[in-house]
C-alpha cells in the first residue's frame, strides 16, 4: 500500500515526525554555530587548571539562561531546518555540507574534527553510523518515498577516517520493495580512497506507528 499526502490525511504525523519548512536566519546563526563547534572541540581537546574552569562554568551557565527562554516546540526550531549550512544548523550532525540532492542520490562534503576523535587523529567509528544514517533519511526523501525508519544499517570499516580532511560521502536508493527502501553509500577521500561503505533498509510507516 502506498500512501501519500493525497491519500493519507495524517501522513505528515506518521512516527511522530513534525513536517519541516526551512527557516529564515542571518548570517549570524551561522557564526554562532562555527562558536558552538569550535566550543565542542576545545571542551575534548583542553586540560584546564579549577580558575579556568570555574570562569567556563559561570560563562556557560550564562548561555543557558540567556538561550533557554527561547526553547520551542520541535518542528519550530531553527537547528536542523537550514539546509544551506553545515549539519543542517544542527550540533547534533556531522558539520557536512549537502552539494547534490536529488532522486539520484545525495552527495555531501565536510570533514571530522577533533570533537569527533575516537584515538590515533581518527574518527570515532559511532560518528560514521551518525553520517551514514543522517544521509539515508535525505536519499529516501529525495527519492519520493513516504516517512521511514531505519530498519538496519551496516557498515564496512575500509580504513581509517581522518580528522581535519575534507571527505566525501554519497549514496543512492538501490531498489524498493514495497513498504521497504534499499540504500547504499560511501565515504571516501578526496582521492577516491574507500574509507567505509554502508548499506541500508529503510521501512515506510503506517498510519499509528512511531
Amino acid at each position: 500500500m502506498q500512501l501519500d499526502r493525497e491519500s493519507d490525511p495524517d501522513y505528515d504525523h506518521h512516527g511522530g515526525f513534525p513536517r519541516f519548512v526551512p527557516a529564515k536566519v542571518g548570517p549570524e546563526y551561522g557564526q554562532l554555530l562555527e562558536a558552538l563547534r569550535t566550543v565542542q572541540d576545545l571542551a575534548v581537546s583542553t586540560s584546564l587548571p579549577a580558575d579556568v574552569t570555574e570562569a567556563a562554568v559561570s560563562k556557560t551557565r550564562e548561555l543557558i539562561e540567556l538561550l533557554e527562554p527561547h526553547v520551542v516546540a520541535e518542528g519550530k526550531q531553527t537547528a536542523g531546518r537550514l539546509p544551506r549550512l553545515p549539519g543542517r544548523g544542527s550540533l547534533l550532525l556531522l558539520p557536512w555540507v549537502i552539494e547534490k540532492i536529488d532522486a539520484e542520490g545525495v552527495r555531501s562534503r565536510g570533514v571530522f574534527r577533533r570533537f569527533h576523535l575516537g584515538g590515533n587523529s581518527a574518527a570515532h567509528g559511532g560518528t560514521l553510523p551518525l553520517l551514514f544514517d543522517d544521509l539515508f533519511g535525505l536519499i529516501q526523501h529525495a527519492y519520493g518515498r513516504p516517512i521511514s525508519r531505519t530498519a538496519y544499517l551496516h557498515i564496512n570499516y575500509r580504513k581509517v577516517t581522518p580528522l581535519n580532511t575534507e571527505l566525501i560521502v554519497e549514496g543512492a536508493v538501490d531498489r524498493v520493495e514495497g513498504r521497504k527502501t534499499f540504500i547504499n553509500a560511501r565515504l571516501t577521500d578526496l582521492d577516491g580512497n574507500l574509507l567505509a561503505d554502508c548499506e541500508a533498509l529503510m521501512v515506510q510507516l503506517l498510519p499509528g506507528q512511531q
